[in-house]
């Protein structure tokens, strides 16, 4: 499986910048990835004031090629949430993944708890 980081600095941003990402992830970000053609997973990640990321798999690494490509060409709407593009982006190989006694992740139920924060 064949991942990818972006991550977007918070440092500096408005008031309400977190809640905006909340609101973009849960009423647009997550349709668009559910069901994609190649992506295995897309998970989404916020530390107040800190950073905002997207931690993506994909299958192939030609998939994550095309996203990649696609991503580079045209401004993200995060990007243009915060007005700068990622800190970072990040190719890399995942080589294992582990599931807890408490998993695996209920995914509606975050997607909820996101929602009504």
């Amino acid at each position: 499986m064949h991942g990818l980081t972006i991550r977007w600095s918070l440092m500096g941003t408005p008031t309400g910048t977190e809640q905006a990402l909340r609101a973009y992830v849960t009423d647009t970000s997550v349709a668009r990835f559910t069901a994609m053609p190649g992506l295995v997973q897309k998970t989404w990640q916020l530390a107040e004031r800190g950073f905002f990321s997207g931690s993506y798999v994909f299958s192939t690494i030609d998939a994550r090629a095309a996203f990649l490509e696609g991503f580079r060409a045209s401004p993200s709407p995060v990007s243009q949430l915060l007005g700068n593009g990622p800190d970072i982006v990040q190719e890399w190989e995942l080589i294992g993944v582990a599931v807890g006694a408490d998993g695996p992740l209920d995914v509606q139920a975050i997607v909820t708890k996101v929602a009504l924060h």
